[in-house]
C-alpha cells in the first residue's frame, strides 16, 4: 500500500436505488461475493468511451510518491474517469488478509462506514478510493461522494465498485483488496496491485444504500455503463 489512506466523514443521501441485483459468483479463496466478470457492458465499450479526456481537474496527479504528476482527472455530464496504475488498500475491518500484520500501513478505518456502523471490509467490499479534496481537484464538486458506483476495468474485466475511502490529495489510482482480486491484480498489500493500464469511471451523482449492499453497485454500475457507453 503506497500511504495510509484519510478518514472523512460520509454523508449525503442516496440518488439512485436500484431494485434488482444480479447473481453473484464467489472468487475461489476470497470470504465474500465478489465477482471476476460482471454485467454485459464490454470492457472495450468503456474503454473506447473514455478515450478522450476533457479535464475537470485543475491539475494532475501522481500514480505515487515520487513520480510525475500526469494523470487527470476527466469528465462527461454522466460520470468522471481517470487511468492510473492500481495500488492496494487493505484498509478498514481486519481479517485474515488485511490486517496489520499483513500491510505495514494498515488503518482499521477507511473514510466511510457500513450501514451498521462498521469500517468497510477491503477483503469483501470491492471498492476504489478517491484523492482527498485538494486545489487539484474535489471530487464533492462534481457529484461523487460514499458510495457511488464505479466501473473499474482492466484489460478485458469489468468490475463494479463503491467509492469507498480516501486518499492522499496529491496521488491516484487505487482499489480495495477485493476489487483487485477480481480483476485479476495480485492484490497483496505488500508489492501487489499493477503500475498501469486500469480504468475508473465513476458515474456522477450515484449513491448506493447501504454502500456494503456489492448486488445493488453490480445492478446500478451495469445499467448507467450501459447508457454511458450509448451517449454520443
Amino acid at each position: 500500500m503506497r500511504v495510509q489512506s484519510l478518514t472523512l466523514a460520509a454523508a449525503s443521501a442516496a440518488l439512485l436505488a436500484p431494485t434488482t441485483s444480479p447473481a453473484v459468483e464467489p472468487v475461489a479463496g476470497l470470504p465474500g461475493p465478489v465477482v471476476r466478470r460482471e454485467g454485459q457492458v464490454a470492457a472495450a465499450d468503456l474503454l473506447a468511451r473514455t478515450r478522450t479526456c476533457e479535464p475537470v481537474s485543475r491539475g494532475r496527479y501522481r500514480s505515487d510518491d515520487g513520480t510525475a504528476a500526469t494523470i487527470p482527472v476527466c469528465g462527461t455530464k454522466e460520470a468522471v474517469f481517470w487511468k492510473a496504475d492500481m495500488d492496494i488498500d487493505c484498509d478498514g475491518r481486519p481479517g485474515s488478509r488485511c490486517n496489520r500484520r499483513t500491510d505495514p500501513l494498515f488503518s482499521d478505518t477507511t473514510a466511510f462506514q457500513q450501514s451498521d456502523g462498521r469500517y468497510l471490509s477491503a477483503e469483501r467490499l470491492p471498492y476504489i478510493v478517491v484523492p482527498a479534496p485538494s486545489r487539484i481537484w474535489d471530487y464533492r464538486a462534481h457529484g461523487v461522494r460514499g458510495g457511488a458506483v464505479a466501473a473499474v476495468v482492466f484489460g478485458d474485466r469489468v468490475q463494479y465498485a463503491v467509492v469507498g475511502d480516501v486518499g492522499p490529495g496529491n496521488i491516484i489510482g487505487e482499489a480495495s483488496y477485493a476489487t483487485a482480486k477480481a480483476l485479476g491484480i495480485r492484490p497483496d498489500p505488500r508489492g501487489g496491485g499493477t503500475p498501469s493500464g486500469v480504468s475508473y469511471v465513476v458515474f456522477r451523482n450515484t449513491q448506493v444504500k447501504p454502500i456494503e449492499d456489492h448486488a445493488a453497485a453490480v445492478a446500478t454500475g451495469e445499467r448507467l455503463a450501459r447508457l454511458f457507453v450509448q451517449e454520443k
